[in-house]
């Protein structure tokens, strides 16, 4: 962000939006950090990725993972959401003059 860019109005002077955008970046620099190299990327790391979701999944109780044992209405949830971040269901939509 540029010195001449102004920022909208803010409400307050709290808090971690409303600091400087150089202050903000220092401050998520540091946590990346803090995280051992061996843990911080787990594209670099399927296995890792692979073991945090299996740990991730097993604090669940099985009565309350209803995806895994309802495959459509996951595949529901997943249509909504698609639908939700992609603007709505694909459509046949005219290019041109009709």
């Amino acid at each position: 962000m540029t010195a001449s860019t102004e920022l909208p109005h803010k409400t307050s002077t709290r808090g971690f939006a409303s600091m400087d955008p150089d202050k903000q970046r220092a401050i998520a620099r540091k946590g990346g950090e803090s995280v051992p190299h061996e843990k911080r990327s787990f594209s670099q790391n399927p296995g890792l990725a692979a073991e945090a979701g299996r740990k991730g999944g097993q604090s669940v109780s099985p009565s309350k993972r209803s995806f895994s044992q309802d495959h459509k209405l996951a595949s529901e949830a997943g249509r909504k959401g698609g639908h939700a971040s992609h603007g709505g269901p694909k459509t046949a939509r005219s290019g041109g003059a009709e």
